[in-house]
């Protein structure tokens, strides 16, 4: 067996883990990359990449179907588009693999004994094994191994309908019918993308969340907007699945009935779990919290007093591409230059659904805020019906919700469900970093028109709110839903 002695070993070549290899060969200290499947990361093979390519392919077969309300007929025959599936996803594994490229072109640019094949297990806090082949004494290591989509265990050995948002960017073809379980980010980005492509899709949810949204009023409008165009069934059970010739026979729950339908595949979309199972992390001798998972310090990434760091989807913290890479620059840079350890820069959290409208969340959450022990804080808010920029591109709806503290007068965070929705959070999310107040930020340019008129609108009255002075968040609406 290859023996290798270094100073940092990182587990994963993903986001986080090729950002913490580069932070710690920065720092100087002699760094191994050790990586099991395919190169390409997640993100760029079967996640934020890919499925925008599949929603950019929606959007435009959407804009035709809606050409005839501003007077413009795409076809012979108004409202009818004809979508070519294998052309559709052709694109999207073209344009995928692009990206693929570029990430597997800056790992094969990386000196060849800092690259290590194979699956790595913990034998004692400072030796990890990777297969058979190799055993790597490490004075530090950090974990970047991802994360994977959850699977259920009632869809378990059903058969080759039965997939996750991983397999959806390897099709040749559009398919005929999907059911898609789960109405987080990834299940509503591809449901609502795969219905306006012409897939009789039906998404169903076990509770009533939307997303990541935590605020009931907000949840409540992004329910009904997304339900105008989508079949979405809440509150339903997943009681069996099994596979019948090229179809998955489907059987759910909801409200005390049993209902049974068939589709081409069901896509399991519930979530990700971390991929922290089969590292032996019994022999690394740190603290995991109920689910297995390493417990950190989330400004350092570090790992109780130890010298193993947990950085991206890992740890489960922020499961998202920027936190990846800001996760991994910290847990690098601490790696390599132990024990000087030092907190990392950890920006305003910021989450976005590129449904339409867009779904986004960011600072303090509504959830987060109503925690006891808070500072009481007011909300505004607009809708955008009738607001005019949205309303001249017949993107007129959703609700965006502002939050700012009593006593300060400062930006908190804000929900939303909004036409552009992915800029307003940008704009907002710097101001929530920037620690503005809800005044300096009013103070600030706003064109016409633009859709970040309403934005202005939300904020005077949030700014009218905290003016009133302090009063309680009605309980009733604390409750997100989830």
């Amino acid at each position: 067996m290859k023996k290798l002695k270094v100073d940092v070993a990182v587990i994963g070549a993903g986001t986080a883990g090729l950002v913490a290899y580069r932070a710690a060969r920065a720092q100087g200290a002699r760094t191994v990359l050790i990586e099991r499947g395919v190169y390409g990361t997640t993100c760029a093979r079967v996640g934020c990449m890919p499925s925008k390519l599949l929603i950019a392919a929606a959007e435009a077969a959407h804009m035709m179907t809606l050409a005839p309300e501003f007077g413009v007929y795409p076809s012979t025959e108004p409202g009818t588009v004809r979508i070519d599936g294998p052309a559709v996803m052709a694109r999207v594994r073209r344009e995928r693999d692009r990206f693929v490229g570029f990430v597997v072109e800056g790992v094969d640019a990386m000196p060849a004994d800092d690259k290590v094949r194979g699956h790595a297990r913990f034998v004692d806090p400072h030796t990890l094994r990777v297969d058979d082949h190799t055993e790597i004494d490490a004075r530090r290591i950090v974990i970047a191994t991802g994360s994977s989509p959850t699977l259920l265990p009632t869809l378990a050995n059903v058969g080759p309908g039965v997939i996750t948002s991983d397999d959806v960017f390897y099709w040749d073809d559009l398919p005929r019918s999907v059911a898609v379980i789960g109405t987080g980010v990834i299940g509503l980005e591809i449901g609502q993308a795969l219905a306006r492509l012409g897939v009789r899709t039906r998404l169903y949810a076990r509770g009533g969340s939307v997303a990541q949204l935590t605020d009931p009023v907000v949840l409540k409008t992004a329910t009904r907007v997304l339900c105008e165009e989508l079949d979405i069934h809440f509150q339903s059970r997943i009681l069996r699945a099994e596979q019948d010739g090229i179809e998955v026979v489907l059987t759910t729950g909801r409200h005390d009935e049993a209902i049974t339908e068939r589709f081409q595949y069901v896509l399991q979309a519930a979530g990700r779990t971390p991929n922290v199972h089969d590292l032996d992390l019994e022999n690394a001798g740190i603290a995991l919290d109920g689910n297995g998972v390493p417990l950190f310090d989330p400004r350092t990434m570090q790992c109780g007093n130890s010298h193993i760091f947990i950085a991206g989807d890992a740890n489960h913290e922020r499961p998202v591409l920027p936190e990846a890479a800001d996760h991994g620059k910290i847990a690098g840079d601490n790696a390599g230059r132990f024990p000087d350890i030092r907190p990392g820069l950890r920006r305003a959290p910021l989450t976005a659904a590129f449904t339409e409208p867009n779904i986004v969340t960011l600072g303090a959450s509504y959830k987060a805020l109503c925690a006891p022990g808070k500072s009481k804080f007011a909300v505004g808010q607009v809708s955008f019906e009738n607001q005019g920029r949205s309303r001249v591109m017949l993107q007129n709806k959703g609700l965006l919700r502002v939050y700012g503290e009593y006593r300060t007068g400062r930006f908190l965070g804000a929900e939303m469900i909004a036409p552009r929705g992915e800029h307003i959070g940008h704009l907002l999310s710097w101001a929530a970093q920037s620690r503005l107040t809800v005044d300096q930020m009013l103070e600030m340019p706003f064109y016409h028109p633009v859709v970040e008129e309403g934005v202005r609108t939300a904020l005077r009255d949030l700014a009218a709110n905290l003016a009133k002075g302090e009063s309680d968040i009605d309980p009733d609406e604390v409750e997100p839903g989830t």
